[in-house]
């Protein structure tokens, strides 16, 4: 009884000390969510400007889907396109570079790895501004390349070190078996390499696609005069009062990734379920090697 007393204090403690932490966590995640959830209540608003609440409405969806948001869809689709491309780009960079500097040793690996986190560091007003001279410099017309090679600058050291940070020694073991069974070494890297770091790469490009579409500044900087991308237009229409209608644009774009976050985890359960399934078979077939070994 007084062992069983001792531990029911020692919890009732435990519990207690965790109450300010859980506290502080849950002021935490308001911050961040408690805006969103605000944004969303106010593509419901009944009002032209998001100044005061004045009421619940859903005319704001519908004139989101219609013509006379061309400008809105315009930009959404040109930030789309920006960032399926510097995702495809950052992920492509990021596998050749995350395998070469985790596998191979040379000259300047060291240096590479710190440039690496300069994009990282660096204030985005300074990035942006400096690329904006070397392009004013070299004669480039500003728009859609400017753009997509502004949100590289950043988004590949990003996929880099996330995939370089999956690579692991099972994965060379992995490999070595692959090409002791007889496979080539472009074979062994599309079916045994990209499977293994697939999780890196999915992190890599989900957030190198978030960031692309997030951008404010550097999209600011190197845009064109005909056109720009949604954060860009956002923040000209916030001089003048942010609409519902952009507030219900938001509020479906963070539906999508909400689906999409929920998709990626779903695949990475099935991943993880079909390694395990397959480590488990080796397993078995090394063990009926070993008693057939053993026997004969």
């Amino acid at each position: 009884m007084a062992a069983a007393e001792r531990l029911n204090r020692k919890q009732k403690r435990e519990r207690r000390r965790k109450i300010p932490w859980t506290i502080f966590a849950a002021l935490v995640y308001s911050s961040f969510y408690i805006p969103v959830l605000v944004m969303i209540m106010f593509s419901f608003n009944d009002a032209k400007r998001n100044y005061s609440w004045m009421g619940f409405t859903t005319k704001w969806y519908p004139k989101l889907f219609s013509f006379g948001n061309h400008d809105l869809w315009e930009s959404l689709a040109y930030s789309l396109i920006i960032a399926v491309v510097v995702t495809v780009i950052s992920v492509i960079i990021g596998v050749l570079g995350g395998i070469g500097l985790k596998k191979f040793e040379f000259r300047g690996k060291k240096f590479i790895n710190m440039m690496l986190f300069v994009p990282i560091v660096v204030p985005e007003i300074v990035l942006a501004v400096s690329m904006l001279i070397i392009f004013m410099i070299a004669g480039f017309k500003l728009g859609l390349g400017t753009i997509v090679i502004g949100h590289c600058t950043f988004c590949i050291p990003y996929a880099v070190i996330i995939i370089k940070g999956r690579i692991t020694g099972d994965n060379e073991t992995l490999q070595e078996a692959s090409m002791d069974l007889g496979a080539n070494r472009l074979q062994t890297f599309l079916k045994v390499t990209i499977p293994s770091i697939m999780p890196g790469i999915m992190s890599a490009a989900f957030l190198s696609f978030t960031l692309s579409i997030d951008d404010v500044m550097i999209s600011n900087m190197l845009a064109g005069a005909s056109q720009s991308t949604l954060p860009v237009l956002i923040l000209s229409v916030n001089r003048t009062g942010i609409t519902p209608d952009i507030n219900a644009l938001t509020t479906v774009m963070v539906i999508v990734m909400i689906f999409g976050m929920i998709v990626m985890n779903i695949l990475q359960r099935i991943h993880n379920k079909r390694e395990a399934r397959m480590l488990a078979e080796s397993d078995e077939r090394i063990r009926a090697a070993r008693l057939a070994a053993e026997e004969y």
